[in-house]
């Protein structure tokens, strides 16, 4: 950063969230405060929502964006760190099979720190920090890396790393068994103890540690993270802006009252302010805005320029809860006065992004995000809105 500033002052800069601090060593200091840069933390934020519906996407995004270096260590560093991003998503990640991708697996659980915790204490740790996807290769691999470093972490503790990753399945199946309301068959303590015969390299692990693992999972059970929508009530936090706004229908030519919330270059609407779920998202891409004439006052329509007979990629929830590709050719939304009009279109037209597409999505990335929708409500609008774009 360059300034034109005294030269018999000493400048110090302080970082504070989103302000730069400059103070000087003069008797009356003063304290200059510059915003960082704005567009960055929007594109920060893009790349962690892209993420969560798909996480390569995601990945590919920040680092063409120079957000995040194209290494298996800074891309575990954003994943271990997690801020914003669906652990489900995190999991899916972590579980690809692609070499780069099990090297961030190895280099995100090498952040783990599983010294002096018994199994059960470094599993819980481990499987808070991500949701275990469903597929069986991805956990084995996971698990597999988890053995390799809970071991690494305490050697002596068993012969190898296959007693370490058998005992860690063990458990796991023990937590389901126990805590799972539809098995009515429990274990007891014995009948794991017997379970668990010979894995040691052929001999057995010491009965007192394996008492100790099953009251630790009998008296508390793993806590498994859930996506319940978290991560978009964090997407409208703060929005560019929000409010009431008249949306007319695509098939139905009706106006509809609707409460409207403008961020990261999304346009959402609910039925209602306490909606936890938008109705309908209108991504802002490719899309122009432009003031218009109709019975309703202060109306502005967003359109595909130069192709005005396409549909625009967007989603909606019907009353049913299904999910259904939207039907506009443009969206026609009239304001309650000629202000709120100005400033919503200034608003939008701030948020309006152009992509070139480079490639097309995989038929397995799909199916990965049909998964997905299937198992993370909260997010199924979202997701349902990037399956559009894959099938297109």
């Amino acid at each position: 950063m360059k300034m034109l500033v005294p030269s018999f002052f000493i400048y110090q800069f302080v970082h504070v969230q989103d302000y730069v601090y400059i103070k000087h060593n003069s008797p009356q200091p003063t304290i200059i405060c510059f915003r960082k840069n704005m567009q960055r933390n929007k594109q920060v934020a893009m790349g962690r929502k892209k993420f969560n519906m798909d996480p390569k996407k995601g990945i590919q995004f920040l680092i063409e964006n120079d957000l995040l270096k194209n290494t298996s260590d800074d891309i575990a560093q954003f994943l271990y760190k997690g801020e914003g991003l669906n652990k489900t998503a995190i999991g899916d990640y972590l579980g690809e099979r692609d070499d780069f991708n099990i090297q961030v697996l190895h280099a995100f659980v090498e952040l783990h720190e599983f010294t002096d915790l018994n199994l059960v204490q470094a599993l819980r740790q481990f499987l808070w920090s991500f949701r275990l996807p469903g597929e069986a290769q991805k956990i084995d691999r996971m698990m597999e890396a988890f053995a390799q470093r809970y071991c690494q972490c305490n050697p002596g503790v068993f012969q190898s790393t296959d007693t370490c990753y058998i005992l860690s399945f063990a458990i796991i199946m023990l937590n389901t068994s126990l805590h799972n309301p539809n098995v009515k068959d429990k274990p007891s303590v014995e009948r794991f103890i017997s379970m668990n015969r010979g894995i040691n390299e052929g001999g057995d692990l010491p009965e007192d540690l394996l008492r100790n693992l099953y009251d630790s999972i009998k008296n508390e059970p793993f806590k498994i993270p859930e996506d319940d929508g978290n991560d978009l009530t964090h997407t409208f936090f703060n929005p560019d802006r929000e409010g009431w706004l008249l949306k007319l229908g695509g098939r139905v030519k009706t106006w509809k009252r609707r409460w409207f919330i403008l961020t990261d270059n999304c346009l959402y609407y609910f039925e209602y302010t306490t909606d936890k779920e938008p109705r309908g998202i209108i991504p802002l891409e490719n899309l122009s805005i432009k003031e218009v004439e109709d019975k309703k006052p202060n109306c502005f329509e967003l359109f595909i320029p130069d192709n005005k007979d396409q549909v625009i990629k967007a989603c909606k929830t019907e009353a049913d809860g299904r999910v259904v590709e939207g039907n506009h050719t443009f969206y026609r939304i009239s304001a309650p006065t000629a202000e709120e009009k100005e400033e919503w279109m200034n608003s939008i037209n701030s948020n309006l992004v152009t992509w070139e597409p480079k490639y097309k999505q995989t038929r397995h990335a799909a199916d990965t995000l049909a998964r997905r929708i299937q198992c993370v409500t909260g997010l199924r609008l979202t997701l349902a809105m990037l399956m559009l774009n894959i099938s297109r």
